[in-house]
């Protein structure tokens, strides 16, 4: 199966979604929503248990949250206030990265950046590597969602998910003292085989990102600036598929041989003919002249 680059949907009107998501770079959309957000000085309300928020946008946030794939529209949504719910990672972003949202507790009361990673952090201890890799994803343009259907941690998209199939599979692996017992993920060969297997049994290319850091401490935000990301996408070696993408030039390189030597060989049998030709008319004046003399 080539899973080389994005799988683009089709439109029901043969829309070019290639074309549309060209023409409207996830880049844009995003410094649209975050001009939005910060003009209306929002504030999302977290969950009393977990990291996940609920925001509460008017109609035209609700279009650029959605067209830049942040949260998921909750279906009792009102007219004149639409709400989101976000994820943790989603939430922590919106606040700290693009600095366009507040966050308050389940109990009304403002949250400054460092309240909120203490929250995040004791709601899930993988916190600060997942969000690490998320945000290191989306400061790329990348679309992240939730991977866990597939058994991974995250999915990733080129583009809006309802213009494109995702192309990457994400596991983060944590690297170092400051994790703690969370490192050692895929170091067994089996639980690398069978995060391999699955994600390319739904096409997708596994992108494990390693989070490195031996002597950061992540009681604070200031540690994501010494996180390093290593990425590495893995791939199943395919004996046939390999196989047959190798040979292409060699059967190519023996067909031209094989016609080579199929025009050499009509030249030589036509020059044998003719050779042949030859020989027996000499023959044959030769046993003419013989006849005549005796």
């Amino acid at each position: 199966m080539d899973m080389s680059g994005p799988r683009w949907k089709k439109g029901k009107d043969g829309k070019d979604f290639a074309a549309l998501a060209a023409a409207q770079p996830m880049s844009s959309i995003v410094a649209k929503l975050q001009s939005s957000l910060e003009g209306s000085k929002l504030v999302a309300t977290l969950s009393s248990r977990g990291g996940d928020a609920v925001l509460g946008v008017n109609p035209q946030e609700a279009a650029l949250l959605n067209r830049a794939a942040f949260g998921r529209a909750l279906e009792n949504a009102g007219a004149e206030k639409q709400w989101f719910q976000l994820g943790a990672e989603e939430v922590f972003y919106l606040h700290h990265a693009l600095e366009c949202i507040m966050v308050e507790s389940a109990n009304k009361d403002l949250m400054s950046q460092g309240e909120l990673w203490d929250h995040l952090c004791s709601a899930s201890e993988s916190f600060p590597e997942m969000y690490r890799a998320y945000s290191h994803l989306r400061s790329k343009n990348w679309v992240v969602r939730s991977g866990l259907q597939y058994g991974t941690d995250f999915v990733a998209y080129r583009h809006h998910p309802a213009l494109v199939h995702s192309e990457f599979a994400v596991v983060v692996v944590p690297e170092g003292s400051g994790f703690g017992g969370r490192c050692g993920r895929l170091k067994v060969w089996s639980d690398l085989l069978c995060a391999l297997r699955a994600s390319g049994s739904v096409a997708k290319t596994l992108l494990v990102l390693t989070i490195s850091s031996n002597v950061c401490e992540l009681r604070s935000p200031d540690c994501l600036e010494r996180l390093v990301v290593h990425e590495r996408t893995i791939t199943r070696w395919i004996a046939q598929q390999c196989r047959e993408q190798r040979c292409k030039p060699c059967r190519e390189e023996a067909y031209t041989e094989e016609q080579d030597h199929a025009g050499e060989t009509v030249v030589f049998n036509y020059w044998g003919l003719v050779l042949g030709f030859a020989v027996l008319s000499s023959l044959l004046v030769y046993k003419l002249r013989f006849r005549q003399s005796s």
